[in-house]
């Protein structure tokens, strides 16, 4: 089953509940991935379909940061949209598994002692293993930390 059914399943479940928020944040999601399908002219794999659900969720979790302290109600309706396009988002790899995949690469290049001239080369050869599976700024945050 496509993102795209699974969407379209909830929505009209949280239709018959007459839950609105729910509603409204899954047919925004709905909206996104069709017109991800439609700019690509071909149905979206696995890993591009994740790629629109995170994208999603950046753009909301923007909105939250950029409004205003007295305007609760855009930020409690982005609290719920996040909450509700989480469940649909993949799960991320925990840190110790990035600290693995970071030791992997740094045997693979022959690094044993990385000085910050070798970030590039290191974050050339990790970001395609972990992309979609980790936050890039948790993954560039523990590959700084080697440097320190």
């Amino acid at each position: 089953m496509t993102k795209i059914e699974l969407v379209r399943a909830e929505m009209v479940k949280a239709m018959k509940e007459k839950n609105k928020g729910r509603k409204d944040a899954l047919s925004a999601l709905l909206t996104a991935l069709k017109n991800a399908a439609i700019d690509k002219r071909a149905d979206l794999t696995e890993e591009e379909e994740n790629g629109v659900v995170l994208k999603e969720i950046k753009q909301l979790k923007e909105t939250m940061e950029s409004a205003p302290a007295d305007r609760t109600e855009i930020i409690e309706e982005c609290t719920l949209r996040i909450e509700v396009l989480s469940e649909f988002a993949p799960q991320f790899m925990s840190e110790e598994e990035i600290k693995k995949v970071i030791e992997d690469v740094l045997n693979e290049l022959g690094i044993s002692e990385p000085t910050a001239k070798d970030k590039g080369k290191i974050m050339k050869e990790l970001m395609p293993r972990v992309k979609g599976k980790a936050d890039g700024k948790v993954v560039n945050d523990l590959v700084g930390e080697m440097f320190n």
